[in-house]
């Protein structure tokens, strides 16, 4: 993937979470904002009904969609908020089960998945990409649980900022932090580029 591409996913990601907190502050219950701040929510679900449960869960989920916009565009979908953080939490928790799955004894963890992309892995690099994803899962379960814990004791609108603000910022400091750190810990690991790193998420896997 060229790096303009990457630079226009990343520039697009800062977008669209700066009008989602924009939209949850001030059309939080208007139908159409409702509508764009679920599709994620929505897509991901689609992706992964596709991907384990065949044709038939595909279904399931694209029907479940379009009922649920129904509700929405009729008015009938009620508050919005819990659905919101729904969407937050449900994702981070899916993120946190992808990565933690992998965690298993004989299995490639996830980020040794992708750093066989652009690696040929020793012992030490498959132990240490072991870690690094269980940092990640772990990462993700604490925003689940934060996730919660401010909509529950905070005012919506810090959740809000929590949730768009907050928590990619936190993804983005993970991913940049690991990286400086890693030759620190292991100077004998080959070096690559950052944005190597950033393509081997989107490379295909070696056969």
């Amino acid at each position: 993937m060229p790096a303009w591409r990457i630079a226009l996913m990343l520039l697009a990601g800062v977008a669209y979470a700066g009008a989602s907190h924009w939209m949850m502050l001030y059309h939080a219950a208007e139908p159409w904002a409702v509508v764009v701040l679920l599709v994620p929510l929505w897509l991901t679900g689609l992706g992964l009904a596709g991907q384990h449960l065949g044709r038939a869960g595909l279904a399931l989920v694209a029907v479940l969609g379009v009922a649920g916009l129904g509700l929405v565009m009729s008015g009938h979908a009620g508050d919005p908020n819990p659905l919101y953080v729904l969407q937050h939490v449900g994702i981070n928790a899916l993120l946190a089960g992808w990565f933690g799955g992998t965690l298993r004894a004989g299995q490639l963890s996830l980020i040794g998945q992708f750093a066989q992309r652009i690696h040929t892995l020793t012992p030490d690099m498959r132990r240490y990409t072991a870690r690094v994803t269980a940092v990640w899962t772990v990462y993700f379960c604490v925003v689940c649980a934060l996730s919660l814990g401010v909509y529950l004791l905070r005012p919506f609108e810090d959740w809000s900022l929590f949730s768009n603000v907050v928590t990619p910022v936190g993804v983005g400091a993970l991913f940049v932090g690991e990286y400086l750190l890693r030759y620190r810990l292991h100077p004998e690991f080959e070096r690559v580029r950052l944005i190597d790193a950033v393509r081997a998420f989107y490379a295909p896997a070696k056969q």
